[in-house]
């Protein structure tokens, strides 16, 4: 694995902020004193699920354009992959909070095991998962927060 560019990793660990809120805000952190949004003030499960409910298809969306960079039978497997974080989100919601959270967990241990495959063919940039398993840890610890607290 190689070393991260700046942009990516300031970008990649800006995006946990609203995991991180979301944890925060289950723990107890008391945002009414502070001048935010009414999204992000409240029930940290919601705000949880609300960004991670993004972020999932939005992986699918890098995943389809490192499989555009091959062709044939790789390109179609590829393809067929990259979508599958989306049509896990959409199936796979769950009925409650506790069970939405966990699905959405569970898709975001999938994503790496994706990401993996993706980079081993050369598809993702070398220091792709070393920016992936940073921040995997960071949405399944926010996410485990939301399921255990």
């Amino acid at each position: 694995m190689k070393a991260i560019p700046s942009g990516a990793l300031i970008l990649g660990l800006a995006g946990l902020i609203p995991f991180f809120w979301g944890a925060l805000l289950i723990l107890g952190l008391d945002a009414g004193r502070l001048p935010l949004p009414a999204a992000l003030q409240g029930d940290g499960r919601l705000v949880l699920l609300r960004y991670g409910g993004v972020i999932l298809p939005f992986m699918s969306g890098v995943l389809w354009g490192f499989a555009t960079k091959t062709t044939g039978a790789r390109a179609t497997m590829g393809y067929a992959l990259s979508v599958l974080p989306a049509l896990w989100w959409f199936f796979a919601p769950g009925t409650g909070p506790v069970s939405a959270l966990t699905s959405l967990l569970s898709g975001f241990v999938a994503l790496l095991l994706l990401d993996y495959a993706f980079w081993r063919w050369g598809l993702a940039p070398r220091w792709w998962m070393s920016l992936r398993l940073l921040l995997t840890a960071g949405v399944v610890l926010s996410l485990g927060i939301g399921i255990l607290a």
